[in-house]
């Protein structure tokens, strides 16, 4: 009775290594299909998570104003648009 359950574990192990491998190219084949690649993505991932919006400290109202008068002071935003923007950022929004 032991062998046959010894050789009943080998095959379910055995079973178990080819279906990740199978599923590791799967995985792979998807990845680079998708324009990424698998080497890498985990990487990427992170770093595109960390330098976005959602992960980012807010600024400041004060922070916000400052910039609002820089670029109203180097004429890339007119005087009504100032007005707004500044209205917004003292309002909440």
């Amino acid at each position: 009775m032991f062998p046959l359950l010894f050789v009943a574990v080998c095959v379910l192990v055995a079973v178990g290594f080819v279906a990740t491998i199978a599923l590791m190219f799967r995985n792979v084949r998807k990845v680079r299909r998708s324009g990424h690649d698998p080497f890498t993505l985990q990487a990427d991932l992170t770093t595109r998570a960390l330098n976005s919006a959602m992960l980012a400290p807010a600024r400041t109202a004060e922070d916000r104003l400052h910039e609002l008068d820089e670029l109203q002071h180097r004429h890339v935003i007119s005087a009504e648009e100032y007005v707004r923007a500044r209205e917004r950022v003292l309002s909440g929004q």
